[in-house]
This record gives C-alpha cells, structure tokens and sequence, in this order.
C-alpha cells in the first residue's frame, strides 16, 4: 500500500466557537440532543426512519397530506420509497410558500449574462412566471408524467422552466446549453420528451452562438415527437420557425395573471430526470422525485454549507450539470437569493468571476477545482481589485483537488478565513456523501467525513471496511435522494452500484481515510492505476505534476504493460518557459518512488474536460489506446481529444 500523500498535511482552518455556535447543525443537534457531529452520524446511519423525519420537520416541508411511512423497502434496498402516502409538490417548497407576505419581494434569483444587462426576478414574480408559463403547458397538452426538455443557458427563464414544469406534475428534463444536435436527440428520445424549452441562442466571448437551430436539426429527427418547442429570445438572431409547433415564451409569461397552477402529486412522483454520460453507449437517466433531489440538497446545503435564508448562493455551472438544479432547488427552498452566471470563466477578462462576487455580495461560492487551476494560470493580479468581504463559505464539486490549486482558492480567494466545502457524490446521489463540513477542522483536499444521513464506508476486495487502505467508497443505507434507478434502464442500474457487494451501494470512487479520521477521494475506480503492484489514483500522480510551478495541468492514465501490468502515462499541459519532459519524470519518481516512474510525459495544448471542470480521463486513455471514445457528449473542448491524438503522432 502507498501512503495517502495528503496524510501528513495539517490543519489549516479551524471554526471558531462563535462560528460553531450559530451553526445550523448546532441548533439542529441541539434540538435532539445530540452532542457532536459524529454521534449525529453515528445515529443517521442507525435510525434513519428518525433522521429523515427531522430533516422534514427542520425543513418545514409542505404537505396537504402528510406521509404515514418515512421509508418502505418492501421491494429491496435498491428501490426505496420515501415519505410514503405524502400529498405535496416541489414548487410549494420552492416557491409558493416564499412568494406571500414578508418574502414577497426578496430577490430570488438574479441573472447575470456574459453580455446585457442584470436581470432581477423577486419570489413573488418567480411565482407568478412559473404559474403562468404552468397554465400555457396546460394548454398544450402537458400532464402529469409527460417529460419538457429544458435547453437553456443559465438565465432566470430556466428556473421559471423547471419550476413551472414542476408544477403541473410534468418531468423536468435539464441539458446542458452547450450539447449539439446529436446530444441533444439522444436525450429528448431516450426521455420520450414531449415539450422542449430552448432559446433562439446564447453568447460565448463575445459571439453569438445557434441554440434554436440545433433543437431544430435534433428535433427533425424525432418523428414528430416534440409537439411544442418554445422559444426564449436571448439573442434576437434570426430562427427557423415552425407555426405548428413552435411558440415563443415572452407570448406565453409576462401578460395577464392566473390562479395558482400547483397540482398535488404523491411524494414518489418524478420530478426530474437528469442524465449522466456513460462510460460506452448511451448516457444513463437518473431519475428523482419530488422529495427525493430537493430534500437532499437542500439538507446538504443546510447541513453541510451552513447555507441561511440569508445567503446569497453563486455556483459557477450548467442547469444540464448536477449543480445547476442543485442550487436552484436548494437555494429556493432554503429561501435564499440564488446568481446564475451565463458565460466562461474567463471572458471579457479574467476577473470576470471575481468582479462577480464582489458585485453580488455572494455569500457561498462554489467552483471545481479545474476551474481554479485554469484561473491560476492568470496569477492573482486579476483578484486584486476585490475584497470578496461579503464571501463566508466557499465549496468545490466535480473533481478530486490538488493542494496546490487548494491553497490557491483557500488564500486568495477565501483569505484563508472561509473553509472550503469539499463536496463529492453525484447526480444519482442527488447531491453529496462526503464533504467538509463548515463546522469542523480542515486539512487541504480533504473530507472531514461523510454527510449526516449518509452511510458512508471504504471497503476492501472482500467487501470488509477498512481505514488507512485504499478501497471502495460504498453506502449502506438509503437515502431520500438516491435515484430511482436509470430510466428504462433497471438492470444497468443494478450493474452500476448493486451487485459488487449485495446490499451495498458501491459508487464507482476509490477513497482513503487517514489517521486523524479525514477522508479522500482519490479518483474514480475506473481511472485508478495498479502500477507495480500497488493501487494509485491519478490525483495523487497529478498533484505532484502540478506542484511543479510550470504545469498548469496534468491528467495521469495507466496503459497495458507487458511486464508490469500497468505503466503511468502523464498528460500535461505546460506554461512558458516549458520544462524538459525529463525534470516531470524525474518529480514523479523521488516522490513516489522508481517503481512508479511514468514511461512517458506528453505535452498537450490542452485537456479534454466538461463545463462543469472534470477532467475526463477516459477519453484521454481511450484516444491513446486507439479504442472507442464511448459518450463523449459531455466533453466541451472536443479538440483536446484531436491535439492528444497529434501530440501522439508527433511524439512516434
């Protein structure tokens, strides 16, 4: 076994007693007498029946009918029902509650696009959208179960959408602004979608770009299956147009009010489906219910954030991506003001997301870790203008960090007195299972645990839960935000997290706990290495690569060896002036020893990488390896890939 080499990193940041005092988890412990974050763990996990039920009550959800069963596992562990017999709707959480008396005329969301003008929607004019964009899907046919695909850019249009769609008992289908048509058909088809949400188009640096044009080409080749696509207008450029079919959306929301158009659906109704990319063939439609998504990230947030009705919520993502739905439904119905940011994070300048901050006097800041390695490229001159006072937590999601870019974003940005809320989990989570809680000590990179209310191990071969080893990140018991499988999918399903270890949830990540009780993942067990022997997960290879002050980023794989199994091939993308290949090998090698060695360093312009900053490294072993790319729909810089097969060619 390697040693973790994050193990010997220390304590960085420490929350103070009267940080701990008015912590949500303090009040919420204290209510049930709980003394300590890890006794609430311990007893999440052993009684979760109780759990679940306080969670709902701290909430304050809204039912007409309240559920007579928190959780019923009659058809197994993998096929929870939760809140059972409960009558209620994800917009009375999110919107209808917060738009009447003193809440009214709280700003809900604020949109902030690349180019334009700022735009405001308080709760009151959220509600009175959503209900009326809810009363014309009505009018065309949209019912209860029916899938609207929403393929927006992050405009307040898309919470009226999702909020809207919602409320009529429809299936909100998220994707992500940036598909092109063949993504997009993909999704619309496998979901059976109905209505699609799209805009005439969106900016990126400056340009223009078709969005409407390519829902049109996706849409031809559905057969008819799209009844009705409306239009957002964003960028007042000319469109193909449909008179059967299509509408546009300023004709169906801004006019003349209508009553509430809530319909009251069982707790298990679905409420969303969002699809993950798979590894080969087709992308997998995880599916969540009304109190299955929103309640655990609305939980995570309170529970793991510290997130108030009084913060101001920015994270920088896609509504196609986990996080986009994420904020929204955890911010409305924590009722707080949520930032919706259209646009890259780097253009018109590079200090167009700390501008932001300041500008919206964001509270909670979320970002991936390659995100803020490619913003380190720039320095810290651009951060200079800003004092980012206002900023109180700050949280990274999507990959595992590296303590240099940690150290960055914990200095620079959070002035080393905001912790950072490592968060993982996933889209089939509906949120987290491991994060650093805001109430707890913080070493670089690390978890301080699993979230309350999830069951979280590390597991052996065997199935046997260890500590100070590398192994599975698996959970034990469910939760309210699993999925309810993958859609028309329930044997891949099983696959996917069933069937390694019966009766046990396996994620598909490898994780370490150290010593002290901290937790790392360490990459997903599908990116992970046995080089020589011994199991290394890419992060631990790619921070040493990146320590080194000219390489900006670095992506490890393990390719066949005739003798070892597994040899280390090193991908990384270098600033000027550039180091030899040989100094990296020589980095790599005295620091994890001369078995471990790369056979090869390979320069690159760039790496392969969604919007929302994972680096996707099976894409890169794939094109080196010359097999099939599988889905690579996610995948926003497509010519990364074409620049991995050059620098190949080159380099034989």
């Amino acid at each position: 076994m390697i040693p973790n080499p994050f193990e010997q990193a220390p304590i960085v940041w420490r929350p103070t007693p009267e940080w701990i005092e008015q912590a949500n988890l303090t009040r919420f412990m204290r209510k049930h007498g709980i003394a300590s974050l890890e006794s609430l763990r311990q007893r999440a996990t052993q009684d979760p029946v109780w759990f679940w039920d306080s969670v709902m009550e701290d909430l304050s959800w809204p039912f007409t009918v309240p559920y007579h069963a928190t959780l019923d596992l009659s058809d197994g562990i993998a096929w929870p029902r939760f809140f059972v017999g409960g009558q209620t709707n994800l917009a009375m959480a999110a919107v209808d509650r917060h738009a009447v008396g003193a809440m009214a005329d709280k700003v809900a969301v604020i949109s902030h696009p690349e180019l334009g003008a700022v735009k405001m929607l308080t709760y009151r004019q959220l509600y009175d959208q959503a209900n009326q964009l809810a009363a014309q899907l009505i009018k065309i046919g949209v019912g209860l179960g029916d899938v609207v695909g929403v393929y927006l850019p992050m405009t307040g249009e898309a919470v009226v959408a999702m909020l809207a769609i919602a409320k009529v008992g429809a299936i909100f289908l998220p994707i992500f602004s940036g598909y092109g048509a063949d993504a997009l058909r993909i999704r619309l088809e496998d979901a059976n979608a109905k209505v699609l949400i799209c805009a005439d188009g969106m900016t990126r640096r400056g340009k223009s770009l078709p969005m409407k044009a390519i829902a049109d080409q996706a849409v031809s080749e559905l057969s008819g299956q799209i009844e009705h696509m409306i239009v957002v207008q964003k960028t007042h450029q000319e469109v193909p147009w449909a008179p059967s079919r299509d509408l546009w959306w300023h004709n169906l929301v801004g006019g003349e009010l209508v009553p509430d158009q809530t319909r009251i659906v069982d707790s298990e109704t679905p409420l969303m489906v969002i699809y993950t990319s798979g590894t080969t063939g087709k992308p997998k439609g995880a599916v969540h219910t009304h109190t299955g998504f929103p309640v655990k990230c609305t939980q995570d947030l309170q529970h793991s954030f510290d997130f108030k009705a009084s913060d101001i919520l920015f994270w920088f993502t896609d509504m196609g991506w986990m996080m986009g739905p994420f904020m929204v439904y955890g911010g409305l119905i924590t009722g707080a003001t949520i930032v919706l940011y259209d646009g890259t994070p780097d253009w018109p300048d590079p200090q167009v997301l700390w501008r932001l901050l300041d500008e919206h006097r964001v509270t909670v800041f979320g970002i991936s870790p390659t995100v803020i390695r490619a913003l380190m490229v720039y320095g810290t001159e651009p951060l200079a203008p800003y004092t980012f006072d206002s900023l109180r937590i700050l949280g990274s999601s999507g990959e595992p960090w590296n303590p240099d870019p940690w150290d960055w974003f914990f200095t620079h940005v959070g002035h080393q007195r905001c912790p950072i809320v490592n968060y993982s989990g996933g889209t089939e989570i509906s949120g987290g299972i491991l994060a650093a809680s805001a109430v707890e000590a913080q070493k670089p990179c690390a978890f301080s645990g699993p979230i309350p209310g999830m069951a979280a191990v590390v597991l052996d071969d065997q199935g046997n839960s260890v500590t100070r080893r590398v192994g599975e990140l698996a959970i034990t018991v469910p939760w309210p935000g699993m999925t309810r499988g993958f859609l028309h999918d329930r044997e891949r399903y099983l696959d996917s997290y069933w069937r390694r270890f019966p009766g046990v949830w396996v994620h598909g990540d490898f994780a370490y706990i150290d010593a002290e009780g901290f937790w790392y993942i360490l990459g997903r067990s599908d990116d992970t290495m046995k080089l020589a022997g011994k199991r290394v997960g890419p992060a631990e290879i790619e921070s040493i690569l990146v320590s080194h002050p000219q390489v900006a980023e670095a992506a490890a794989i393990g390719v066949p060896h005739p003798v070892k199994g597994e040899a280390l091939v090193c991908f990384v993308v270098l600033l000027d002036p550039k180091p030899p290949a040989e100094e990296l090998v020589h980095l790599v090698e005295s620091s994890m020893g001369k078995a471990l060695k790369p056979s090869k360093i390979i320069v690159v312009d760039e790496l392969p990488k969604t919007r929302n900053g994972k680096i996707v490294r099976r894409a890169i072993k794939a094109r080196y390896l010359g097999q099939p790319l599988g889905d690579i729909s996610a995948i926003e810089n497509l010519a990364a890939l074409e620049s991995i097969h050059m620098e190949m060619s080159r380099d034989s």
